[in-house]
């Protein structure tokens, strides 16, 4: 614990706040029993849950729900927690059919998606500069913002979230964006 009383890492790894809020989604096909109406027997149950930060409205891959409660994503919240933002120029090369869209409002997220996978959606703040087509293959641009404790850390959290041949061309630590006050302000 710190000296607040909260846990190190229940906080927002991008502006510190405290102010959380979970979003749990369920989704069940149960049994029914037909005396009482009542479920009996779940045959099938899936829950999703995503935690995000109230000030500044950013997800929060570094917590996850387990058990009724939120815990710390083991491999994720030292780093995101205790690290500094990285900003990297990068490209990474992915086959064309793994690309849902490259064009219209989406183009985005599915080019980030296929060159990053969930990281490059949920983790990461990435931006599409730019793709080509050669042949079938997608070549795709990305500045690419991450937290990680070190450089070669940062390089080396790209290179595992690659979905396909990475090429970093500048890797550079920025300043920590300022704490807010959850006073709802950012």
């Amino acid at each position: 614990m710190s000296e607040t009383g909260t846990l190190p890492w229940m906080r927002c790894y991008r502006c510190w706040s405290t102010s959380l809020e979970l979003h749990v989604h369920y989704d069940g096909i149960h049994r029914v029993d037909a005396t009482t109406g009542t479920p009996v027997h779940a045959v099938e149950e899936h829950q999703e849950a995503v935690v995000q930060c109230l000030d500044c409205m950013h997800d929060q891959p570094h917590m996850i729900f387990r058990d009724g409660r939120l815990v710390a994503d083991e491999d994720r919240w030292e780093r995101l927690v205790m690290g500094t933002p990285w900003v990297a120029s990068c490209t990474v090369t992915v086959p064309a059919d793994e690309v849902e869209t490259c064009s219209g409002p989406e183009a985005g997220d599915a080019l980030s998606f296929a060159a990053l996978g969930e990281a490059g959606t949920q983790e990461f703040f990435s931006h599409v500069r730019f793709h080509t087509h050669d042949g079938d293959q997608i070549v795709v641009h990305l500045l690419v913002e991450l937290y990680a404790r070190s450089q070669d850390e940062a390089g080396d959290v790209l290179e595992a979230s690659a979905q396909g041949p990475l090429v970093i061309t500048s890797l550079a630590e920025e300043s920590r964006p300022p704490a807010v006050s959850s006073g709802g302000a950012h």
